[in-house]
């Protein structure tokens, strides 16, 4: 996991820039992206949950929810090079564990299932893509270079090189030409 400092800071507002069409400037990625905004609030509050600060993480937790519409638990683990496009409405729970080079889109839930102990959530590799209002859910793993399709709902273990869509979540694959499920 990066540490806090200038060089993580200047690779999350080169995350946009580098993968976002729409960015005309540095000053539009600080200023107007709140998935930047979110993320580095929140590397700041898993620095200090990491120290065991008492409330102040959850509370900057909060407070950046509330601001930009994404919920980050200070306890989350997250790589370099994250990029939040279109942020609104993603979760991603304490356990959580986010690779280098992940792209997620708005409204994707990273969650629990239950009231267990310890590990709850999503681990996701490096190199995956999660499509909007993704819901990924449980102490799973995504290996890394997948993708997860718009409104996937998943709830167990995928390997490297997946596609994986759908209600349960399925992986697909090219054989011959076609896709096939």
């Amino acid at each position: 996991m990066p540490e806090m400092g200038l060089k993580t800071l200047i690779t999350d507002i080169k995350a946009p820039m580098a993968r976002d069409p729409a960015v005309k400037s540095v000053a539009e990625v600080i200023l107007c992206y709140p998935g930047v905004h979110a993320l580095i609030v929140h590397r700041s509050a898993h620095w200090l949950y990491l120290r065991k600060v008492p409330l102040i993480p959850r509370l900057m937790s909060h407070l950046n929810r509330f601001f930009t519409q994404i919920e980050i638990h200070p306890g989350a683990t997250i790589g370099e090079n994250f990029f939040i496009d279109h942020g609104s409405g993603i979760v991603i729970g304490e356990t959580s564990e986010i690779g280098d080079n992940v792209m997620m889109y708005h409204g994707v839930t990273l969650g629990g299932t239950g009231l267990e102990k310890g590990k709850r959530h999503p681990t996701i590799e490096s190199n995956v893509v999660i499509g909007a209002g993704a819901i990924l859910l449980g102490n799973i793993r995504i290996g890394h270079d997948s993708k997860i399709g718009a409104g996937s709902v998943v709830n167990k273990s995928f390997p490297p090189h997946s596609t994986i869509v759908g209600v349960p979540g399925r992986e697909v694959s090219r054989k011959e030409g076609i896709y096939q499920i």
